[in-house]
């Protein structure tokens, strides 16, 4: 009786196993093992598992054993750095792992020393790590590669199915396992495959020979036919079945900067990975391997300057790809405009400074959505092409695309590519049924002829095996799975923009918004919001420092370093949210330092601009300095606490000396227990702590359609998986509303400032805040202060607004993105948490109501309600995220007409970055404008020095869609030099209005 194919793959499978068992021809134990500098035996545990360990000893290959042939086996228990060296002092190094166990020797006579940690690869630790397995190794080369292209055999036909090549398929390997002399003796056998799994499971094994033999020469000669015989058939099948299909193989070990484990180990896991490519590459001419992020290197040149010059003789070779153009692989949601500009302005002038070229492709793999900023940005920074592949892991609609043009909210335009590779994403494997179901997936593939994938073990390291390499090799022959070859990711892109000069390829307009990982706009929230003072503390520094230097101080600092710093954190498992709480430790040190620092640049270039000055008759002078483009009412709070809040105007980019004295609070301001008015709002406080009343008086419209800030609890926010990551779409079916506050009482009451405390408490948390309205203010504040003390629960602010519109306006980096506020489709729904930075608004033609914050990214808005998610308290991975105290505001603001004539974004704006000022004696009263920017409203990004030679370059962006005229005038002595790019190279445009809807513009100022 004929067996069935699925009877005949399942009989290859098990023929194949037993070639595995005499794989090795002869093992030898490597002992004399010591950990830290103690004796060890193998099979022992470690003595402890704290920290860097260090295990030593030699090694003897025999003289019999042919050297090519015979590898060196370790399993020490963790991951590692193994060092061989050799007679000579000759060294080679490796990384070893649950992956990577098995190395080639380059000589006989060689010592092992470690720098080992007892961890697996994803940062699991190793409770017990024993050092289990030191051997040299001499393999049965022949029998080596027949298991090898047996099992691929297998893979190829359980990825093929039903296709027509399957039977000959089969037929090929059962003919050339049947042509094989293969050892029967029955201890010898027993011995063999007493590890198979099958053997295992038996009662009690009999007695077993301690070196079975191997095969004998006729038996290996047998192995040698079948294997040749077995080569040519395949060869001759795939003249009859050609290749389908082709992919561009690309080395990549995804190595996240911090995760589930700190950056002292990745610095280590870099080591390990990038001596393993480099191990690949001097074995495999063919091999490619890339490698983005310019940090990285970076680190690498300062931790090991021996390897980092390795790896640029590598790249200047072509066998080693650097990539991505920018600082690290950042999260893309929650950085403002600037800080995207850093990141590719240091990113490639590092790799162009270090490896002497810039990048065209960026590298964002495993991001969580990207912000419809980026293509214009890639485009000025000389990128014109974008991979990622987590479009893929949204999980209601699918992405429609995977070869296409990704349009950014100005218009720009970048070649987008993705892959959809189900084993493993960008860790794929070099194996036929990863490629078949990655081709069968490709979309694109009536366009254009090939798709890239990302093969090696990642996201801790580790990349490609030696067998993936052999794997390629073998592939080569065989039919009808796609043709596979190691290449470069730039050239496929490269051939992708050919492709898409001929054909016309789809199109996506703005964001790309992933349905999945919607928590981590809010998970460590802390964190986030230092990020944001960094953020600002280095941009006001730049722009003070440029100011002082225009009126004749020095030239401003770089604070390129303090940026690196930022980027740093911005890597797309620190900003959000979603690494051990050792990552957070550092980031709140480094970020605080940035802060700091950025602060004394702050405080000297105030200093700078005083002494500048020209002296006159105010004795208590108060200078106030504007650092946005917007015209700002006065309003300062002093160290004492004192508030000024007074109807002087402050215009954009300039220097006001008032006097102090003359300074008048704004009037017709009143506040009592419940109720805060000016001449602009009316606010009332219900007993139950939410915003029962604002009244907008300019338009004379109650803002509000229920209470608002009103406060919920949900505590289900239980995600079925990935705890820091995920807020199940139905978390709030179940909600508890803080209704009962502990107390409400006015704390504050004066000419310049009111404000009215609440306290709530829920369980072991305490959320008290404060209702603050300044005399001049046209927005209500609420000053929160949570102590946090409860696990997987959400807090969230609700306000219900008298507005209505099937769109709100949510501000991202460099401009803005109108989301859905019905549920009409899956694709609405699916919004139900989104990004914003500084406000979402809601607004009908003639009058509207925004929210705003200053440390606060997952928002919602359904149907009148605008949310913000205020602090969750995930378990997973840091069983104590967003733990203890946290201080933030956020702000309700009505508005007449809609958000951009209401001036929504300057009142963010100055929620973030409040005037700067400073007191000083015998100041004349005077006010410089440093820069006039008029015409068409635009945005301020950044007033820097320039990176190379003497002048400073200023960046504005236009925020709302909007395009004409504009005119810039700096202050005299000062001019306009050239348009730049944000590398801040000179830059033409065609011919048309100054300024296009959401477009990036720098120019060079230089001193006349």
């Amino acid at each position: 009786m004929q067996l069935t194919i699925a009877q005949r793959l399942d009989r290859l499978k098990v023929r194949t196993a037993e070639l595995s068992h005499w794989r090795e021809r002869a093992v030898l134990p490597v002992r004399n093992w010591t950990f830290e500098r103690e004796d060890i035996t193998i099979g022992q545990a470690w003595p402890h598992r704290k920290g860097v360990v260090h295990f030593a000893s030699q090694a003897n290959v025999p003289t019999d054993w042919p050297l090519e042939e015979t590898r060196l086996q370790l399993d020490l228990g963790g991951e590692s750095l193994i060092t061989l060296t050799y007679d000579g002092g000759r060294s080679e190094r490796f990384g070893l792992d649950p992956f990577h166990q098995e190395f080639p020797l380059k000589d006989r006579n060689l010592s092992i020393t470690t720098d080992s940690v007892a961890r697996l690869p994803f940062g699991e630790p190793n409770r017990q790590p024993r050092l289990s397995r030191a051997q040299l190794a001499l393999l049965d080369i022949p029998v080596h590669r027949l298991n090898l292209l047996m099992r691929q055999i297998a893979e190829a036909v359980e990825a093929l199915d039903e296709h027509d090549v399957v039977p000959h398929l089969l037929d090929a390997a059962e003919t050339a396992l049947r042509s094989l002399d293969w050892p029967s003796a029955t201890h010898p056998y027993v011995s063999r495959t007493a590890k198979a799994e099958w053997q295992q499971k038996i009662w009690e094994l009999p007695e077993l020979v301690g070196s079975p033999a191997d095969l004998t020469e006729d038996e290996r000669a047998s192995v040698v036919v079948a294997y040749d015989i077995l080569r040519a058939r395949l060869k001759t099948l795939q003249e009859r079945y050609p290749q389908n299909g082709e992919l561009l193989l690309t080395g990549h070990a995804h190595i996240d900067l911090a995760w589930l484990w700190p950056y002292d180990e990745t610095r280590r896991k870099m080591r390990r990975t990038f001596h393993t490519a480099l191990s690949l590459m001097d074995r495999s001419p063919e091999f490619r391997f890339n490698q983005s992020t310019a940090h990285y290197y970076a680190q690498m040149e300062a931790d090991d300057p021996q390897l980092f010059k390795r790896i640029k003789e590598k790249v200047a070779d072509g066998s080693w790809e650097v990539i991505g153009g920018m600082w690290v692989e950042p999260d893309t949601n929650m950085p403002t405009g600037e800080s995207l500009v850093r990141q590719i302005l240091y990113g490639q002038r590092y790799f162009e400074k270090t490896f002497g070229a810039r990048h065209t492709v960026c590298w964002l793999p495993d991001c969580f959505g990207f912000s419809g900023a980026l293509p214009q940005l890639l485009r000025q920074g000389g990128i014109d092409s974008f991979f990622t592949i987590k479009v893929n892991w949204s999980e209601t609609n699918k992405f429609p695309y995977d070869l296409f043009w990704w349009e950014g909210l100005d218009g720009s335009q970048v070649l987008a590519h993705t892959f959809d590779n189900p084993m493993q994403g960008y860790n794929g494997f070099v194996q036929p049924d990863c490629f078949m179901p990655t081709w069968k997936n490709f979309r694109a593939k009536t366009l254009h002829d090939t798709s890239l994938l990302a093969v090696g073990y990642g996201d801790g390291g580790g990349g490609v095996t030696p067998e993936m390499v052999e794997r390629e090799v073998q592939l080569r022959d065989f039919p009808a799975i796609p043709k596979a070859r190691w290449g470069k990711v730039a050239d496929f892109f490269m051939s992708a923009h050919r492709t898409a000069r001929e054909k016309r390829l789809p199109t996506w307009s703005g964001e790309i918004y992933l349905e999945l990982h919607r928590a981590t706009l809010t998970s460590q929230s802390g964190v986030k919001r230092l990020h944001r003072r960094a953020e600002q503390a280095l941009i006001t520094a730049e722009t003070l420092a440029s100011i002082a230097h225009m009126i004749g101080g020095a030239k401003p600092p770089s604070l390129e370093a303090d940026w690196r710093v930022t980027l740093k954190n911005e890597f797309h498992d620190i900003l959000p949210g979603s690494s051990i709480r050792e990552v957070y430790q550092d980031a709140e040190r480094e970020l605080s330092d940035v802060i700091d620092h950025g602060k004394v640049v702050q405080r000297d270039a105030v200093d700078a601009i005083v002494s500048a000055l020209p002296k006159g008759g105010i004795v208590d002078a108060l200078v106030v300095i504007n650092p946005s483009l917007d015209a700002r009412p006065l309003r300062a709070v002093f160290a004492d606490g004192m508030v000024l809040s007074t109807e002087d105007i402050i215009s954009p980019l300039s220097i006001h000396v008032l006097d102090r004295a003359a300074l008048k609070p704004a009037g017709g301001f009143y506040a009592d227990a419940r109720r805060l008015e000016n001449e602009h709002l009316a606010v009332t406080i219900g007993a139950d702590g939410a915003v029962r009343s604002l009244v907008h008086k300019a338009t004379g419209r109650q803002a509000l359609a229920a209470p608002a800030n009103q406060l919920w609890i949900y505590p289900v926010d239980k995600p079925r998986n990935w705890d820091a990551w995920d807020i199940d779409a139905d978390y709030s079916e179940k909600g508890i509303r803080l209704d009962k506050p502990e107390s409400i009482e006015l704390v504050e009451n004066n000419a310049h400032r009111a404000a009215i405390k609440v306290v709530h408490r829920h369980r072991d948390s305490s959320i008290v805040q404060h209702y603050v309205l300044t005399a001049n203010a046209r927005r209500l504040d609420i000053e929160t202060e949570i102590d946090w003390h409860d696990r997987r629960t959400m807090l969230r602010s609700l306000s219900p607004v008298a507005t209505r519109a099937h769109t709100a306006t949510f501000e991202c980096a460099y401009g803005v993105v109108s989301r859905p506020t019905h549920t009409n489709t899956s694709w609405d729904a699916a919004m139900f948490e989104a990004v914003a930075h500084r406000f979402i608004d809601l607004s009908e033609p003639d009058f509207g109501v925004a929210l705003l914050n200053d440390a606060k990214y997952g928002h919602s808005a359904r149907g009148n309600v605008l949310g913000i998610s205020l602090v969750r308290g995930s378990i997973y991975p840091d069983p104590l995220a967003d733990e203890g105290e946290q201080r933030f505001t956020y702000a309700l603001y009505p508005h007449g007409f809609e958000w951009h004539s209401g001036r929504v974004r300057e009142e963010a704006d100055d929620l973030n970055q409040p005037l700067v000022f400073a007191t000083a004696a015998n100041l004349a009263e005077t006010t410089v404008a440093a820069i006039a920017v008029t015409g068409t409203p635009v945005a301020l990004s950044a007033v820097k020095p320039a990176e190379d030679g003497d002048g400073l370059v200023l960046r504005v962006y236009e925020p709302a869609g909007r395009r004409g005229k504009l005119s810039i005038a700096p202050l005299s002595g000062w001019t306009i030099s050239e348009a730049v790019n944000l590398m801040e190279e000179p830059t033409r445009r065609d011919a048309g209005p100054d300024i296009l809807p959401f477009e990036v513009r720098s120019w060079k100022i230089k001193r006349m």
